[in-house]
């Protein structure tokens, strides 16, 4: 099965618990107003195209992390080739977090989500709101978001979650990126 992706990065401690190995996807209809990521936005322009089984082989080969975490674009715009991911990656003991814009109850309304539903041990949920700026829990974008806990791997009691977001910057061939806090990247952006 083939995914669109729209870059990775190996190893970050900013995009959810543990060191993990990060997948943005390519392709997005919610557009949230303030989004860090809308050069991802279109589904069908960037990104580049995996086999999931042999990404999955990738992704499990990368030494000392914990898990993925799945970012976008939108996950939930390409559930089944990323319930596909997600499930090898899985049983190679690895734990799923995916950031979704829909909330729970639409992904249920879906009808599509639930495979993906199955293979996540940690879904936040909700549109990016610019207008509140999460400034006390660690990977959460804006404060209307919600920290879906949805197998034993995690829990709100773990001490990582109270903790302040924290941002990256890589220099990577040239161009200067940065990740884990959306307010930081958008203000990279302006000039």
């Amino acid at each position: 099965m083939q995914l669109r992706i729209a870059q990775t990065v190996p190893d970050t401690e900013a995009e959810g618990p543990g060191k993990r190995f990060a997948l943005w996807v390519q392709g997005c209809t919610l557009r949230c107003p303030g989004c860090c990521n809308p050069e991802m936005f279109a589904p069908d322009k960037g990104g580049q195209w995996v086999d999931t089984a042999q990404f999955a082989k990738t992704i499990l080969q990368t030494p000392g992390i914990e898990g993925i975490s799945v970012l976008g674009g939108e996950p939930f715009q390409q559930p089944e080739a990323l319930a596909e991911l997600c499930a090898l990656v899985r049983a190679g003991g690895l734990t799923v977090m995916i950031y979704s814009g829909y909330t729970m109850e639409e992904l249920r309304a879906q009808g599509t989500s639930a495979p993906l539903l199955a293979t996540t041990d940690l879904l936040v949920d909700g549109r990016y709101d610019q207008t509140k700026p999460e400034k006390s829990r660690r990977w959460i974008g804006s404060s209307n978001q919600v920290m879906h806990f949805l197998s034993d791997r995690y829990t709100a009691t773990d001490p990582r979650f109270g903790t302040p977001n924290t941002i990256e910057l890589r220099f990577v061939n040239g161009q200067l990126t940065i990740n884990g806090w959306p307010q930081a990247a958008d203000a990279m952006r302006k000039p």
